[in-house]
């Protein structure tokens, strides 16, 4: 069982910067891919980017690639989202998830934060 609790989102401005944390419970944070979803009010949740155990592989949505950038730190049991050049599109509930697997599907996510609401302003 992992329990992920994310942290760090807010309201900014287009243009701006912020970055989200995800902590892990459990001893096997390393063992997992994991993943930053996000949900815009009517839209269906999409993927943003996934990293994979050990942090050499990361996979990006078209939609973030040179803006966003993912990473994890093992020891600490966290993985980060840093959010630059966010623009109201970006807009959305941000979910942390974990995945046995190497995967940006979200249904072959095994669990979920309880999320972080980013809103950028124009």
């Amino acid at each position: 069982q992992v329990q992920l609790v994310e942290s760090g989102g807010g309201l900014v401005q287009t243009g701006g910067s912020l970055r989200l944390s995800c902590a892990a419970s459990g001893r096997t944070f390393s063992t997992y891919t994991m993943g930053w979803f996000r949900q815009a009010p009517g839209k269906e949740r999409e993927f943003v980017v996934a990293i994979s155990r050990s942090g050499g592989s990361t996979f990006y949505a078209n939609s973030v690639k040179g803006r966003f950038t993912i990473s994890r730190d093992n020891a600490k049991n966290t993985v980060y989202l840093q959010m630059n050049s966010l623009k109201p599109e970006d807009t959305a509930i941000y979910y942390c998830a974990a995945a046995s697997g190497t995967t940006i599907d979200a249904k072959a996510y095994d669990y979920w934060g309880q999320g972080t609401q980013v809103t950028v302003s124009s």
